[in-house]
């Protein structure tokens, strides 16, 4: 067995394949922070409690707000339980709540979709930063059109190959890595249409 993704309770595999999501996190903490000048309130729309991979996530990003933009407090985290339609509703809590609300971080698509529009339909696009992960044509869009400044994107496609070609190894007798980090890459609208980046948003469907 090789798992990819998100980690399963067991040790009892050839390779896990996936991203460091709590470097993802990281690299959302460091984004939000540096964008709000080191100060202010943001806010966590979570996923669902107990999902491994996005608490790394959410766990990456608050520890770095707190070690390295200690101006910067996480005011509220609620889970959108990766569904858009109730991302949308708590975060439209979460800015009832606190209207001086600075910036958001949404750790997967369907929270960063409904953070997103909360933020259009109070009129908050730009004003609100908002930092999101995971990738989709609506969230590209809001990329493009300045209501998210920034996506964490995954590498799906790799991670997809890297894990077949750890059981051809297994298969052939080879001993694969235990661990691979398919990695992940910071989309802003000013690296977007890099190819690069464009491999990532629109992966090849043959061939690496």
């Amino acid at each position: 067995v090789t798992i990819f993704d998100s980690g399963a309770d067991t040790e009892s595999y050839v390779s896990f394949v996936a991203t460091d999501n709590y470097a993802g996190g990281q690299m959302a903490a460091r984004r939000l922070g540096q964008l709000l000048g080191g100060k202010g309130k943001v806010a966590i729309i979570a996923v669902v409690p107990g999902s491994a991979s996005t608490t790394d996530r959410e766990r990456g990003f608050q520890h770095t707000i707190q070690k390295e933009f200690p101006g910067v407090r996480v005011a509220a985290l609620q889970y959108g339980m990766s569904d858009r339609a109730r991302s949308l509703a708590v975060s439209e809590d979460i800015l009832t709540a606190h209207p001086d609300l600075d910036g958001i971080f949404a750790s997967n698509e369907s929270s960063a979709v409904g953070a997103a529009q909360a933020l259009k339909s109070r009129g908050l696009s730009g004003k609100v930063r908002l930092v999101g992960f995971d990738s989709s044509p609506s969230l590209v869009d809001d990329l493009k059109g300045g209501t998210i400044d920034s996506l964490v994107v995954q590498n799906p496609y790799r991670m997809g190959y890297e894990a077949v070609k750890t059981i051809v190894e297994y298969l052939e007798q080879k001993t694969p890595p235990r661990r691979i980090d398919s990695g992940a890459v910071l989309v802003t609208r000013e690296n977007m249409h890099t190819p690069e980046v464009q491999k990532l948003l629109n992966p090849p469907l043959v061939g690496m």
